[in-house]
């Protein structure tokens, strides 16, 4: 009972939790141990909105054929089941080194629905829908006149999730869990269409990716930090997202990545890797800004082939370095100040100068490649 009383307490007021222990948690990698990953349905798509403490995203990332580089976003985000707030964000990237800001625009969505099926997303000024056919997604915003959205995207290569299920479970009786983390991929998109700016329309005619996230309890309770990385090749793309829980989960790490080509997934499952070969200070906070990568998967393909892959190179300057606390609106900054240590920071990176390759073993034939990587690396809690 003292224990159900404490997590009733962290899950309303953010404070810390207490420690469970791997034990807790059921990571999705159990299941990849014999499905290492299924092919989506448009059932899997669909938006779960759940009534209870989440945060729910649909994030579509875009590298065009002219280097441009922008991700458009919705976040419908639950506190405690007692207030609903939901976002569009859109973000274009400066590439060339120069000071010019990034162009950023987050607005809150007002008078949100779902379509019956619960595969498109409505608001003002605002839809996100999935074709009648589950193969394309129209992307669609006027919420903020600086960024005016109206773009395609269609997968090329067949949907993914781990395991059976995609999802990782957290609590002490996990056959009736307390919290989840769930994440399916579009690993290899085109992308047509243009983000209007007052300098006028961006064409992001090119490749893209697509990743539906739900976090089914408090983000800073799931996990500590993260890993993600999207690479873009001209025949494949390999996606890798990694995090690693707080100690009150054992500081369990838990990896999801897939590699794909058109029309079919190369490899998937849970034997991905992100490490950060060098580091630095960072001279705002106490976090180890990684300089230096290496992502990797492995597996079996369809042809009981062996796959080894790896992605290891610099990742010169920073595109940027993201204070969460300062984005989120002003209640959820109370009920995560609870918690203490919790100082989440997202560094994002895309080097330019010396493009990474993607080193890609499938048997005895091996494929090297030049790529766009775009790549993140999150700082939540110690």
């Amino acid at each position: 009972m003292f224990k159900w009383a404490q997590q009733q307490l962290a899950n309303v007021a953010g404070t810390q939790e207490p420690i469970y222990g791997a034990s807790a948690i059921k990571s999705v990698a159990e299941e990849a141990k014999t499905t290492p990953y299924t092919e989506l349905t448009k059932d899997d798509l669909k938006w779960h909105a759940l009534s209870s403490t989440s945060v729910e995203t649909q994030t579509f990332y875009f590298m065009a054929d002219n280097g441009q580089l922008a991700f458009c976003q919705v976040i419908y985000s639950n506190v405690a089941g007692i207030r609903v707030t939901c976002q569009f964000n859109c973000k274009i990237f400066t590439l060339d080194g120069s000071s010019n800001p990034h162009l950023w625009s987050s607005t809150p969505l007002s008078n949100h629905d779902f379509s019956e099926d619960k595969t498109a997303f409505y608001a003002d000024n605002c839809a996100v829908e999935l074709s009648a056919d589950g193969t394309a997604y129209t992307i669609k915003s006027m919420a903020d006149p600086q960024a005016i959205v109206n773009l395609t995207i269609k997968r090329t290569a067949p949907g993914f999730k781990a395991g059976t299920t995609g999802t990782t479970l957290f609590g002490t009786d996990l056959s009736n869990p307390w919290g989840s983390m769930r994440h399916v991929f579009w690993p290899r998109c085109v992308a047509e269409g243009t983000i209007m700016t007052k300098n006028g329309p961006i064409d992001f005619k090119g490749k893209a990716f697509f990743s539906h996230a739900l976090q089914g309890m408090k983000p800073h309770h799931a996990a500590a930090k993260w890993n993600f990385c999207n690479f873009q090749g001209p025949t494949h793309s390999a996606i890798l997202m990694q995090f690693t829980t707080p100690p009150s989960y054992g500081s369990t790490m838990v990896a999801v990545g897939v590699i794909a080509k058109d029309g079919e997934i190369v490899v998937g499952g849970c034997n991905s890797d992100a490490v950060h070969l060098k580091t630095k200070g960072d001279s705002e906070n106490d976090w180890p800004e990684p300089t230096h990568i290496r992502y990797t998967w492995s597996g079996t393909g369809k042809d009981g082939k062996p796959v080894e892959a790896a992605i290891e190179g610099g990742l010169e300057d920073r595109l940027d370095r993201i204070d969460v606390m300062a984005e989120v609106p002003g209640f959820v900054k109370k009920i995560v100040a609870g918690a203490a240590g919790t100082k989440p920071y997202i560094y994002q990176y895309s080097p330019q100068k010396t493009k990474l390759s993607l080193k890609l073993q499938v048997g005895d034939q091996e494929v090297t490649e030049e790529g766009f990587i775009f790549s993140e690396a999150t700082f939540i809690s110690a």
